[in-house]
């Protein structure tokens, strides 16, 4: 069981690193060409961008997978693959109709989404225009994500996540298509073709999917929509489900908002939230994909006892790889953001003319201060993949939105109250508050039910996961102050240095975790093979000792 997730897992999150350390290029890109707080095609950019990137996590990573796999997953196990083909069919069709209608609404009334999203653009006219420009260009990106989502939750259902995993790469490789061509152009042209390279990664994404689910034979073709009993039931488990999975997009829209009131914010927190999201994508994001299905499974065939340790095992996973990437953040947040986006940028676009990278001092130092902030709440928005799906499994969506909705009220007022004292950085702290506030909620409400206790293994190495974490957190402390002095022997790049003491600290974690027993060379044995067969699972349950 535990090698089948940890092989799952593996495969998303080599699909998903994949695609995003195209985003870092794209990310260097843009910030070397565009810049940030110092123009306001960045801020536009950003802005307009935020709404489409948020309905693709939601349809392709979140709510739609919370409401759809579980429905999608009891039609396979009751009823066989052709209810499961016509209920798939019924759902796309609705999708289409619904989000069309949409597509068109917000393409005639797009100024009105414009000071939905960054009402604080009202008071400076171009920017405000081209946030309207650019998002009647990426906005059916939207109907072409809710297409992917449906496409991406059937093959995950099947257990075939390579595709829907590998799928977002096709967004990275038209977006620094876009940048490298315009590289030398106006700004304004350069994000005009970045928008547009929106849209293309959309369609692209949306072949790649509709052509994985073809061969698997699930290939939906479009009918009259109706509002079928299926349908109905997506519905109603769906609307709560938008709002729980969507909780932390939902508070990252509302700080764009209130943080739309200051010049730069916007771009400073993109910047950073494009940062974080490496770690949040490669763990959290793909061990949700992978678990929804396999807690939906158990929980259909009555398996709770295989449920629950499926929950222990994913925190434990979980935890092992994000608490250093957390504490990698709090201390060297601002060297990350000067060694990428100003250190490589500027080498990069010397290969385009020998351009400097747009991306400031200032920048870097905000955008820096941000990343920090987002990486105390980095654990909270990775344990919310994982324990939110212990709750869609059973297809309940309401307990989830209940605390969702607490969070997002949290988040607001937080971010209202002190955004006056502390700007942009209010929002990257509320956000992170609100983040930790659901998933506490959330996590004291499994316990309750019963559904998480954790168990010997996951307390003993728990504790151990935090001591390696803050062991880490000093080295890169002392380290990150020799930056200078270690560029000297990296051809005087201090980007390098910063890559070289980032690498450095993960074998210093690693050392840690073996030392204080954290983890076993086993465990990262199985998660390189990802777990080879039954002969590695029975070696691993073999070998298991809960009180180690």
């Amino acid at each position: 069981m535990r090698g089948n997730l940890i092989k799952s897992l593996a495969t998303v999150s080599a699909m998903t690193m994949a695609s995003r350390v195209l985003g870092f290029v794209r990310q260097i890109l843009i910030a070397g060409v565009i810049g940030a707080g110092g123009n306001p095609v960045a801020d536009a950019f950003w802005a307009a961008f935020r709404l489409p990137n948020m309905f693709r996590r939601l349809f392709a990573e979140g709510a739609f997978h919370a409401a759809f796999i579980p429905l999608f997953q009891g039609k396979l196990v009751q009823d066989g693959s052709e209810e499961a083909k016509h209920f798939a069919v019924e759902v796309l069709s609705g999708l289409v109709f619904v989000l069309t209608l949409l597509t068109a609404i917000v393409e005639i009334a797009a100024p009105a989404f414009v000071y939905l999203i960054a009402s604080g653009f009202e008071s400076d006219a171009e920017k405000f225009a081209l946030t309207t420009l650019y998002t009647r260009i990426m906005f059916p990106y939207l109907a072409l994500m809710s297409m992917v989502g449906l496409a991406s939750g059937i093959l995950n259902s099947l257990g075939r996540f390579a595709a829907s995993a590998g799928a977002p790469l096709a967004l990275n490789v038209c977006l620094i298509i876009a940048i490298v061509v315009f590289a030398d152009a106006d700004t304004h042209v350069t994000g005009q073709a970045a928008a547009w390279g929106v849209f293309a990664g959309g369609v692209v994404q949306l072949f790649i999917l509709f052509i994985g689910a073809a061969r698997q034979g699930y290939l939906p073709r479009l009918r009259r929509p109706r509002m079928t009993p299926g349908v109905k039931r997506l519905l109603r488990l769906g609307a709560p489900g938008f709002i729980s999975a969507g909780a932390i997009q939902i508070n990252l829209i509302i700080g764009t908002n209130i943080a739309s009131q200051e010049p730069g914010a916007v771009s400073w927190l993109m910047n950073a939230d494009q940062l974080y999201q490496l770690p949040l994508a490669v763990i959290g994001i793909a061990l949700g994909i992978v678990l929804l299905p396999s807690l939906s499974r158990r929980v259909k065939e009555g398996d709770e006892i295989g449920a629950a340790r499926t929950l222990n095992r994913s925190v434990e996973v979980s935890a092992l790889l994000c608490l250093p990437a957390a504490a990698a953040f709090i201390v060297m947040g601002a060297p990350i953001c000067d060694a990428l986006l100003r250190g490589v940028a500027t080498d990069a676009l010397g290969l385009f003319g020998g351009r400097s990278s747009a991306f400031t001092v200032e920048d870097v130092a905000k955008t820096g201060m941000a990343l920090a902030l987002f990486g105390w709440g980095l654990p909270a928005f990775i344990w919310h993949k994982v324990f939110s799906p212990a709750f869609f499994a059973r297809e309940d969506t309401k307990t989830p939105m209940r605390y969702a909705l607490i969070a997002i009220a949290v988040n607001t007022v937080v971010a209202l109250a002190l955004f006056p004292f502390f700007g942009f950085l209010a929002v990257a702290f509320s956000t992170s508050l609100a983040a930790w506030l659901q998933v506490s909620l959330l996590a004291v409400r499994l316990y309750r039910q019963g559904r998480f206790k954790p168990d010997d293994r996951l307390t003993g190495r728990f504790a151990r996961i935090i001591l390696a974490s803050i062991g880490l957190a000093v080295f890169l402390h002392f380290s990150i102050q020799y930056t200078d002095n270690i560029s000297e022997y990296l051809w005087n790049r201090e980007w390098i240095s910063v890559i070289a003491i980032a690498i450095a600290g993960l074998a210093v974690y690693g050392l840690l975790s073996l030392v204080l027993g954290a983890a076993r060379p086993s465990d990262y044995k199985l998660l390189m093979t990802g777990g080879n067969g039954r002969q590695s699972r029975d070696r691993t349950e073999e070998t298991e000792d809960p009180n180690s």
